[in-house]
């Protein structure tokens, strides 16, 4: 009875322990140097860069700098740039988990200079400037995206067309975002590599990472999350906010993504029920579907979104 007990305790320790552990690794606002040399994030790609690369352009603009307080009490931070003509298009970006805004400057250069849209780019909380000393992984920023549209909205006026494109976990975040009761001023989503679920992520990663499998440390790192960052994985779903989505999608994945398996795209895509269009990218890693194919990537969003912005 005594070893029993022993036994019972030394588990319940390390599955406290490991809980804790993985919540500082994976959700807490800390250095994300475990994602180094990743296999799964090697992209085999070699990208071509222009005289005017993409740095030189964000350097050579002249961004605002917008910030709001969420509803939990968090200060954001974005950048927004006007396009060169007036208009009433805005597209907010959504970049990726241990990423900031500047990364998404290759998305924002080609919707300024080729689409003509204002561009708006958050620092989603626990990343870049923004506060906050967790990562919801799209379930809690998809609220912060509702307040984004609202203050583009009184921003730009009533007239406002919006499209929100995001990538990797910010393409969980425009599909989390996709299910709330959205203006009719929020006209495209595109959704480029996100995953069906934090729960689901969490364990495939689990699993190829660490060798481990997902019962019960995704469960009991979920309870941690819960009284840390006031969410569980299970309720942090693309899957289920897709389907309340009233809003055309883009779905786009690469066929070689093994940090988020390409077949959550396909659930994403047959749950949606809304006009949809799906683009699988042949060959491409995860995130790398513009720079594999930029033409054919460019080419998709300009044609879906040509077709509900006016």
């Amino acid at each position: 009875m005594l070893v029993a007990i022993i036994v019972l305790l030394i588990i319940i320790i390390f599955i406290t322990s490991a809980s804790f552990y993985f919540y500082h690794v994976a959700i807490a606002r800390t250095d994300k140097s475990f994602l180094k040399g990743n296999p799964d994030l090697k992209t085999g790609v070699t990208v071509k860069r222009a005289s005017n690369s993409s740095e030189e352009w964000w350097e050579e603009q002249a961004f605002g700098e917008w910030s709001m307080i969420s509803n939990d009490g968090i200060k954001l931070h974005a950048y927004y740039l006007s396009a060169d003509q007036p208009t009433n298009k805005t597209v907010i970006l959504a970049h990726g988990y241990s990423g900031h805004a500047e990364q998404m400057r290759d998305l924002g250069r080609m919707y300024r200079d080729s689409l003509g849209f204002n561009i708006l780019i958050p620092n989603a909380r626990g990343h870049g400037r923004s506060e906050g000393n967790y990562i919801g992984f799209g379930w809690s920023e998809r609220m912060d995206y509702v307040k984004w549209i609202d203050k583009v909205i009184e921003h730009t006026g009533s007239h406002a067309q919006i499209v929100l494109h995001g990538v990797s976990m910010g393409g969980a975040t425009v599909i989390m975002t996709s299910g709330e009761d959205l203006p009719p001023n929020v006209k495209v989503i595109v959704e480029d590599c996100g995953y069906t679920s934090v729960k689901e992520q969490l364990s495939y990663q689990l699993k190829r990472m660490y060798h481990l499998p997902s019962f019960p440390l995704v469960r009991s790192t979920s309870m941690v999350a819960k009284i840390r960052a006031g969410y569980f994985f299970g309720e942090a779903s693309a899957l289920e906010q897709v389907k309340k989505s009233k809003t055309p999608t883009l779905f786009i994945h690469g066929d070689a993504d093994l940090f988020v398996p390409t077949e959550m795209v396909y659930q994403l895509y047959e749950n949606s029920p809304t006009q949809k269009k799906l683009f699988i990218v042949a060959g491409a890693g995860h995130g790398m579907a513009r720079q594999t194919d930029p033409e054919g990537y460019d080419r998709e969003v300009a044609q879906f979104i040509g077709r509900y912005v006016r």
